[in-house]
């Protein structure tokens, strides 16, 4: 997991004058906000990517067939449109979202795939001084604390990571990790 200042620090390094700096801030951003798996991050669409009234909303394809979908947070709505407006993409709706580039570092019909999106996620960590333990699972917990630590519940936080239960959801809450230094003078002797 990472604290939110890390991710933080590793969205900001990450230069945007390309098309792969956008699209891999673009990935990393959503995973962060909707504490998506990267699996039904790379089946997106175009289309999967929509407005909803005054909203635009993400659409996930998660394990088993399921659909969830989830309204976007405004760092990732503005992350998205920078992307799609370089790529060029809004008009093909049911072609890949976010998609792989050839050795010319022009943007393919292809879509990622996970081993891509990792890749691309230890590479960005580690220019970012960033743990090389970093990986895509980095993010749900990364999201899902961060929403903890900022007053939300744990029964929002099972929704929109579409949890089963909400003790899957626990398991990725690292709010209580941090040993302070209260904590520490308790121990009385």
């Amino acid at each position: 997991m990472l604290r939110a200042h890390e991710a933080r620090q590793l969205l900001d390094s990450i230069k945007t004058d390309s098309i792969v700096g956008l699209r891999d801030r673009a990935i990393i951003v959503l995973m962060c906000y909707t504490f998506a798996r990267v699996s039904a991050v790379v089946r997106m669409e175009v289309s999967d990517y929509y407005e909803n009234g005054h909203r635009w909303w993400i659409r996930l394809h998660e394990k088993g067939g399921k659909r969830h979908e989830v309204p976007t947070h405004h760092n990732a709505e503005e992350y998205l449109h920078a992307y799609l407006d370089t790529a060029g993409i809004r008009d093909q709706a049911k072609s890949p979202l976010f998609r792989s580039v050839d050795k010319q570092k022009k943007i393919t019909v292809n879509a990622m795939t996970r081993a891509d999106v990792l890749r691309m996620v230890k590479r960005r960590a580690l220019e970012a001084g960033l743990p090389s333990s970093t990986c895509c699972h980095t993010f749900r917990a990364t999201g899902i604390t961060a929403y903890l630590e900022n007053g939300g519940t744990i029964e929002n936080a099972q929704a929109i990571a579409a949890h089963e239960s909400p003790r899957t959801t626990k398991l990725y809450d690292r709010t209580g990790d941090e040993v302070t230094l209260d904590e520490v003078e308790r121990i009385d002797i």
